[in-house]
This record gives C-alpha cells, sequence and structure tokens, in this order.
C-alpha cells in the first residue's frame, strides 16, 4: 500500500483521527421549531460523513445562548433537550469510526438574520427576530446596529462557552472548537474594524483578545485534560494595515495554545463584506502554513481543497496537520474514501453495506 500522508492518524491528547480529511463545519439552518434542537437532518447530513470516511465529523456552529444563533434556524447547546438530540448523533458518528466535534458559536452582531433561502438581513423582532449584541454599536452592513456589551454581558458570554462546553461533552463529542472567525462575535472583539471599546476588552491587542483567551480557558476548565480544544480564527480581516492581521493571528494563535487550545483552525474574512478576497485552490494554505510555524501549534487548512493530491500534498509537506473540507464533501459524502482510492490507499473502514459499491476496476 503507498504511504499517504494525509491517511496518517493523528493524535491530540486523548483522541486519535482515523486520517487527516475532516469535515468543516456546515451551517444548515435547519431547525424548523426554532428550537435549536437537532433533528433528524443532522443525523443524515453528519453521519453520511462519518460513513464516508471523514476522520473528523464537526458539527456546524452551534450557538451558546439563545442570542448568539446566526438564524432563529440554528442548532444550539443552552439546554438539556439539546445535548440529548445531539447524542445519538454522536453516537452515529462514533459508530462509523469517526470522531465527533462540535464549534461552539456566538454570532455578536451577525445574529437574528434570516436563513439564505427565507429572506435577507437582519430578521426584526416582529418576525422572530432579537437584540444584537457586540464589542460596539458597530453594525455590520446593512444588519441592525447592536447593542454594545456591558462588561457583565461578556462575562456571561464566557461562562456560557462553558456551559455549552459541558452539554457538548455529556452528548459524548470528543472535540470542542471555540469559534474565533468569520466576522461572529469573538472575532468582533479581536477586530478593530469592529471592536471601539476603551476598557479592559479594548484597544491593545491583548484587550481585544481577553474574551477568545478567557473563552478558551473556561472551556479547557470544563473539558480536563483529555478532550481537544480547537479554535476557529480569521487569519486577516483583508483589510491592512487598519484591519486585523496574519501578524495578530501568529500572536494569538500562540497565546490561545497557552490559555489551553490544542490546534488552530485557519479560515479568513467575514468581519467585512465586499472585501476583495482573491480566492483560488488552497489560497488560505499558507496562512494556517504561518500560524503553525510561528505560533508553535498544529493547524488545520482550509479553503477550496478539492482533490486528494491537492490535500496530500498540503499534508506531506507540513504546510498544516490536517485539512477540513467543505463543498467538496457537500458533492460528495464520500470524499475521504475516493480520496484514499485516488491515492491508491486501501482502507479498512467501508462500511460492508457498501462494499458492493466499492470502486470499479480502473
Amino acid at each position: 500500500m503507498p504511504a499517504s500522508a494525509l491517511f496518517t492518524p493523528f493524535t491530540l491528547r486523548g483522541v486519535t483521527f482515523r486520517n487527516r480529511v475532516w469535515l468543516s463545519p456546515l451551517c444548515q439552518y435547519s431547525c424548523e421549531k426554532l428550537d435549536g434542537v437537532p433533528t433528524t437532518w443532522h443525523l443524515v447530513h453528519l453521519g453520511s460523513f462519518a460513513r464516508g470516511g471523514a476522520g473528523l465529523v464537526m458539527a456546524e456552529a452551534t450557538a451558546i445562548v439563545p442570542e448568539g444563533r446566526i438564524s432563529a434556524w440554528d442548532t444550539g447547546l443552552w439546554d438539556d433537550a439539546q445535548r440529548d438530540a445531539f447524542a445519538p448523533i454522536v453516537d452515529f458518528i462514533h459508530s462509523q469510526g469517526a470522531a465527533a466535534g462540535i464549534q461552539l458559536a456566538h454570532a455578536g452582531r451577525k445574529a437574528s438574520t434570516y436563513r439564505e433561502w427565507s429572506g435577507r438581513g437582519s430578521q426584526p423582532a416582529d418576525a422572530g427576530g432579537w437584540e444584537t449584541l457586540a464589542p460596539s454599536p458597530v453594525a455590520f452592513d446593512g444588519y441592525v446596529a447592536p447593542r454594545e456589551m456591558s462588561v457583565a454581558d461578556i462575562e456571561a458570554v464566557v461562562t456560557a462557552f462553558g456551559q455549552a462546553a459541558r452539554r457538548a461533552l455529556d452528548a459524548g463529542f470528543d472535540v470542542l472548537e471555540v469559534h474565533g472567525a468569520h466576522g461572529y462575535l469573538v472575532h468582533q472583539f479581536l477586530s478593530p474594524l469592529a471592536n471601539q471599546r476603551t476598557d479592559q476588552y479594548g484597544g491593545s491587542l491583548e484587550n481585544r483578545a481577553r474574551l477568545l483567551l478567557d473563552s478558551v480557558r473556561e472551556v479547557r476548565r470544563v473539558a480536563g485534560e483529555d478532550t481537544p480544544i480547537f479554535v476557529r480564527v480569521s487569519a486577516t480581516d483583508w483589510v491592512e494595515p487598519d484591519g486585523w492581521t496574519l501578524e495578530d493571528t501568529v500572536t494569538v494563535s500562540g497565546w490561545a495554545r497557552e490559555a489551553g487550545a490544542d490546534l488552530i483552525d485557519v479560515s479568513s474574512g467575514g468581519l467585512i463584506p465586499g472585501v476583495r478576497i482573491p480566492t483560488g485552490p488552497s489560497y488560505q494554505v499558507p496562512f494556517a502554513s504561518a500560524v503553525r510555524e510561528g505560533a508553535n501549534v498544529p493547524v488545520v487548512a482550509v479553503g477550496q481543497i478539492r482533490e486528494a493530491h491537492q490535500a496530500e500534498q498540503i499534508i506531506a509537506t507540513n504546510q498544516a496537520d490536517a485539512v477540513m473540507v467543505g463543498r467538496e464533501f457537500m458533492r460528495d459524502p464520500h470524499f475521504a474514501l475516493r480520496a484514499a482510492h485516488v491515492l491508491g490507499v486501501e482502507l479498512d473502514y467501508w462500511a460492508p453495506q457498501y462494499l458492493r459499491g466499492k470502486w470499479p476496476e480502473d
């Protein structure tokens, strides 16, 4: 069997991932009862990627409090009914040999929006929306202006991260990710384009990173020593030199590692609409590589990773420790199995029910 870096197991703390092809968190906006409780849609959605060979199946951005949802249709982990509904989904993921992760999130000023196929922009209160919160009363373009958070509001968010982490662990999740990217609340605190505070949560880089680091510490306290903690970051706002930069990301990623994070999940953008982003295959991989080297921390790379040899090269050349795949997994939930076939790797985790459909002779 040919050697493959992509299909080499990877261990963080008490979890060993069977490979380095991981599912990126994909928002589904499919809690039709608007209660944050995952449904059979989420079971089939997430379960298909575990059956399809992913090493880690990361559940979508899941709100730690009701007002932290991107939309009213988001999943949540602020009550025990949500925890109990996630448990059988996690059990199925495990039954297929994959690890299960969940992205814990608060949308801040980008909360209370319509899902893409139900409307545009902020959802008003008379249509099921709610008041949004942010570090400063600065609106995301086209959305309703948020209320500036008090110190008590901020401290409550840190507590909520810990409470959601506890429920996630009780549901059986193996990995917890703190969402600090894509223009959501933690990213809003990090970037000077959204954070205009003059107190201990604004101004200096140390102050702007305080919410992230306090949240990581709280999740680590709850999780103990065996559970890996990831942090998703946006490496740049793509608005330099005024916005959040790669240099900032490298510095804060090192601080996050010291606070208890085990891996940095490196994406970019999301804070400011309409910026010019030079996208293309692997366009964000150099950011991951810079964080890996500069912060001395494992990283996962994302962004238009579509093909087996492309993913293999990222891992084999030590640009990242794993790749997260989104759109290609949506097009083919068996992307990991297909990538192994393309690379000539024989896997022993084909579902026996599907062996008759295994790749025909080339």
